[in-house]
């Protein structure tokens, strides 16, 4: 049987008061007082009343500015792709009278980050989705983003106690836990492995690192695998990198496997195939041209994926939900994490939709 359909005139005289009213109570605006509100709300309850949302934030004339605070990038780079998917998801929201703005900053420059970060600041946004780089920088700008009454979320990492309606990436202590277990379905047990990250210090993507490593390391020690560790550091621009990895593997000729714990395993694929020493395994994170022709290549054996695009289209789509819709979204929405090999790397598709 179906439901009867309730129009605004059928709940205002079922409430006893004006279809104005009922209209303020369902569009969430101008003044109701509390008595005519509660009796609109259980008419509403009693009816199971579930509304037009589609139809309400068109209805609403208000206007929203969001901001997009995210790293340069150029085509094809993994944060290209985070930006194609803000821009996806805007097509689908403008008709509820939504505008953006993407501030860009230069993801390796603290003082670009910070500049950048005033020039937000100086904007009026009703919401901001923010890609942190620097902790102290962006727990000062979250704060001043709080005083002026600003929605703002996370994309890619999560500065956590920050307050944010939501963070939008991969869990990275699951994903390095993941390619632990890569690892160890590769009958790593006895092997001697390298870790391979970037400087460290403690600001926010260092720390995504740190997860992924603790991640690996929990698995490691679950399993009581017999597998000889060693940490390594590259530097940031590389250019002392190959004397680092030379030293390294003179000093350890029996290694025969490695993980790279951001997306630059690129550089390590380029100088294992210039040196003509392949590792038995390699693994790296995120699907850069550089890294998927490795991949093709038998280079990098493995690359665990973030759907940078997935995580930018949905991270504008929740911050609609709760601006435009009143809608709870939740804390966390983790990503999936994918595994692409050279014979499945051709048919990846990332989906927009979650």
């Amino acid at each position: 049987m179906d439901k009867k359909q309730y129009t605004i005139k059928d709940i205002a005289q079922m409430a006893g008061v004006s279809t104005g009213t009922v209209d303020r109570v369902l569009h969430q605006r101008g003044e109701v007082s509390e008595s005519s509100k509660k009796k609109v709300e259980e008419i509403l309850k009693d009816i199971d009343y579930q509304p037009n949302m589609y139809a309400i934030g068109l209805a609403r004339k208000k206007k929203y500015h969001l901001g997009c605070f995210i790293p340069k990038y150029v085509t094809n780079d993994y944060w290209c792709s985070v930006a194609n998917g803000v821009k996806k998801a805007l097509e689908e929201v403008m008709p509820f009278n939504i505008s953006l703005d993407f501030i860009y900053y230069d993801h390796s420059d603290k003082a670009s980050y910070v500049a950048e970060g005033e020039n937000l600041l100086k904007k009026t946004f009703d919401a901001v989705l923010i890609a942190p780089n620097y902790n102290a920088e962006t727990f000062n700008l979250v704060r001043r983003l709080k005083e002026q009454g600003t929605l703002f979320a996370f994309i890619d990492v999560n500065v956590e106690g920050a307050g944010a309606l939501t963070y939008v990436g991969q869990d990275s202590f699951r994903s390095g836990y993941i390619a632990a277990r890569i690892f160890c379905d590769t009958r790593f047990d006895g092997q001697e492995i390298v870790l391979l990250s970037t400087e460290k210090n403690p600001d926010s993507q260092e720390l995504q690192m740190q997860r992924r490593l603790e991640g690996f390391n929990a698995y490691i020690q679950e399993q009581h695998l017999n597998v000889k560790m060693y940490d390594v550091i590259l530097k940031r621009d590389g250019d002392e990198n190959d004397q680092i990895l030379d030293t390294f593997f003179e000093q350890h000729p029996s290694v025969s496997g490695g993980v790279v714990f951001n997306s630059r395993v690129y550089r390590v694929g380029e100088y294992l195939k210039k040196r003509n020493h392949p590792l038995r395994s390699l693994i790296g994170y995120d699907l850069l041209p550089q890294n998927v022709k490795l991949l093709k290549d038998g280079v990098i054996n493995y690359l665990i994926g973030q759907r940078p695009a997935m995580q930018g289209y949905s991270s504008i789509k929740m911050l609609v939900d709760k601006l435009v819709f009143k809608r709870d979204v939740p804390p966390f929405c983790y990503m999936p994490v994918d595994i692409l090999i050279k014979e499945n790397i051709d048919y990846y598709v990332e989906s927009y939709n979650l």
